[in-house]
């Protein structure tokens, strides 16, 4: 007997993602025809791995649960999302069985390993390295970001690009051991001054509650301070601007919100959580996010990762979802 279950109500989706540590969500409609070819794959993951409150597999059909497509902004058939805690951490996207089974069975076997970690997961499973509670009512949308329109400006090219700030990964700065010894700069560092200027534009109308921005410098091991980055201090958002903002541009145009960073509101984690005055942040197409200045006498800033948090817009054309073949899988 078939332990999957087929969702009939927002409602009881979201009843299950209180009642379940781990949701695996099969969004698919009766005419995408890929949806059809991994179906028995899902079910034979669902069989193996379910567990009452604690692993549970549904699927939800995009025509007749329209709510629960539009909420997770569901654009394309077939779209497996996997939320932990309530908050989705991982997104597989087509028909490719051997990407769903290996991020199921990876998050089944941390389950299994008894991982009690309430840490922030982002869009992949390797998220939960953040520390503290989601706001209640709010979830991870940072894979709403669109990457291909990312732009950093006054950033120093011996380092990670624009899109490395929005990976989920545990950044090389929290790692120890081997992993510490890693070579890859997997962040951003300023050029020829402290400021940063970063435009990022989204795939859907967001509302904003909270920026969380993690920068990780590493402690001198001489006495020229000034080759040390150091962390933001003052930050300047500036919600809905058609393309990134120059400089001197900035200096004209008043923000939105400006926040000023101090040592307490950094975790242990290397994060600074960034409430933001909501009624300002509701229906968000972009987000310009200024940097302009660093905590300390240095010449630069780093920064290790951002997410955001919030909502996605309601409103969305799903007259116009996708098939996504399965030319990824066999």
């Amino acid at each position: 007997m078939s332990k999957t279950i087929q969702i009939a109500s927002p409602g009881q989706f979201s009843d299950l993602l209180k009642s379940s540590r781990i949701v695996v969500t099969d969004f698919y409609a009766d005419w995408c025809g890929p949806c059809k070819q991994i179906a028995p794959i899902y079910e034979q993951l669902s069989a193996s791995l379910s567990r009452p409150n604690h692993i549970a597999f549904v699927k939800v059909n995009v025509d007749t649960q329209k709510e629960i497509a539009s909420k997770y902004a569901v654009t394309a058939m077939p779209t497996f999302m996997i939320f932990k805690q309530g908050q989705v951490v991982e997104k597989v996207q087509g028909a490719d069985p051997r990407k769903l089974q290996a991020v199921v069975r990876k998050l089944a076997a941390e389950a299994e390993g008894g991982s009690s970690s309430s840490g922030f997961g982002g869009s992949s499973g390797s998220g939960g390295w953040r520390i503290g509670d989601l706001p209640k009512g709010y979830g991870d949308v940072t894979d709403q970001v669109d990457v291909k329109g990312l732009e950093l400006l006054n950033s120093d090219s011996q380092f990670g690009g624009v899109r490395v700030l929005f990976e989920s990964s545990k950044p090389t700065g929290l790692a120890k051991g081997k992993a510490a010894e890693s070579k890859t700069k997997d962040w951003v560092e300023s050029d020829t001054d402290e400021q940063l200027m970063m435009f990022m534009p989204f795939q859907a109308t967001l509302k904003v509650h909270t920026l969380q921005i993690t920068s990780l410098p590493a402690t001198a091991d001489d006495d020229d301070e000034d080759e040390v980055p150091m962390r933001p201090k003052t930050i300047q958002i500036y919600p809905n601007r058609p393309h990134i903002l120059g400089f001197e541009e900035a200096d004209d145009i008043p923000a939105t919100q400006s926040i000023t960073l101090t040592e307490k509101d950094w975790d242990s984690t290397g994060t600074a959580t960034i409430p933001l005055r909501f009624v300002k942040f509701q229906n968000v197409t972009s987000l310009v996010i200024f940097v302009v200045d660093g905590d300390g006498e240095g010449e630069r800033v780093r920064v290790d990762r951002v997410r955001i948090i919030g909502e996605t817009g309601e409103k969305r054309d799903l007259g116009k979802l996708e098939k996504i073949g399965d030319e990824q899988g066999e």
